[in-house]
């Protein structure tokens, strides 16, 4: 089998000015590509047809194919992705808020969209309820292959180039885990000559490397972060996530508040909620004694289920309290409100199906 060829994708538009000349052309080359859609580079009609061939005799355009996608009812879909070598990744568009027309036809409110992006084929962490981690690591994505499913996405859904949408790193893989090359991602997404989704946008879902937290924050990339914490004491979240051996719960809020955050923002803390695990009276209290001193905001998810998962999903009322409590005493509180419920819209499912077809006391 031939090795496939680099993805044009992988370059932010100061390192493509270096390789085409006169350097001017890569602003040109990242219009075609991120604002006129094209499928090949002979659609470049103000590229020197020397210069169309050279760069598709070294690059591909686009290294995603389309597998298989799913729609839900709520307008989330989710798409499973074929990368050049055969390998398959996954995300997830989530419309946040639908277009308003009135009566006459005419626009009220645009629709507004978030991107659920992978980093990674599979995970090293093996959080043990998370399905991605049943099919172990396989290989970091290149920074293209990241920016790709923006990219695809936008284009399957013919998503205008001037729309912005927010992008979070929640998808398959660890973030931190592939720094270098989401650092050129974020950078990619940025150039106001391409997508042009400022570092605002975007927010990266970490499990809590904390010695790359820092590193992150040393590149003050201008993105936000958010913390899959899960858990309060480091007994449980070493059971849900192993990797807390090394990057336990005080090393992991000592980085976020090391971290440099928009002082009008918060830190997002994800609390992955699981019947009987994390939801009691108890866990409220020491979350809010962790936080303590974190402008943070806390956002509860249902744990999704999946065949074979040793973990259930809350009660809504369960929820409803946990989040009660909490909010009472001070700390900023949302409960995620779950999408594509009705398909395989937690990560790893629907690679999976492809591959292989309450108490009350809080008185």
């Amino acid at each position: 089998m031939d090795t496939p060829k680099q993805t044009i994708l992988d370059f932010t538009k100061e390192e493509l000015s270096k390789l085409v000349k006169p350097a001017f052309r890569a602003k040109q080359v990242y219009g075609w590509i991120y604002h006129s859609y094209v499928k090949s580079f002979d659609e470049m009609q103000n590229i020197p047809k020397t210069l169309r061939q050279e760069l598709d005799e070294k690059y591909s355009l686009m290294p995603l194919s389309i597998v298989k996608k799913e729609e839900s009812e709520d307008g989330t879909i989710k798409y499973l992705f074929a990368l050049p070598d055969g390998k398959t990744i996954e995300a997830v568009l989530l419309l946040m808020k639908p277009q308003e027309i009135d009566h006459d036809g005419e626009v009220l409110s645009e629709a507004k969209y978030t991107v659920c992006v992978s980093t990674q084929v599979g995970c090293k962490v093996g959080c043990t309820f998370c399905l991605t981690a049943k099919g172990g690591f396989t290989r970091d994505l290149t920074p293209g292959e990241i920016v790709a499913q923006v990219l695809a996405i936008k284009i399957d859904n013919a998503i205008p180039a001037a729309k912005r949408m927010n992008i979070v790193y929640m998808g398959m893989g660890e973030p931190l885990d592939n720094l270098e090359n989401l650092a050129t991602a974020i950078k990619i997404f940025k150039e106001e000559d391409g997508l042009a989704i400022g570092g605002k946008r975007q927010t990266v879902s970490t499990s809590g490397l904390s010695t790359k937290i820092d590193k992150l924050g040393e590149m003050d990339l201008g993105v936000h972060i958010a913390i899959s914490l899960h858990a309060v004491d480091d007994e449980l979240r070493t059971e849900l996530i192993p990797m807390n051996k090394a990057h336990n719960i005080n090393s992991i809020i000592e980085a976020v508040k090391r971290f440099p955050i928009d002082t009008r923002k918060r830190v997002m803390f994800e609390y992955l909620v699981i019947k009987g695990k994390n939801d009691d009276k108890n866990s409220a209290k020491k979350l809010i004694k962790l936080l303590s001193g974190i402008k943070a905001k806390v956002n509860l998810i249902f744990f999704n289920p999946y065949p074979g998962s040793p973990y259930e999903r809350p009660s809504v009322n369960s929820m409803v309290k946990f989040q009660e409590y909490l909010i009472n005493h001070g700390l900023l509180c949302t409960i995620r409100q779950s999408k594509g419920i009705d398909i395989s819209a937690a990560c790893g499912q629907l690679k999976e199906k492809e591959k292989e077809g309450d108490t009350d006391d809080w008185t």
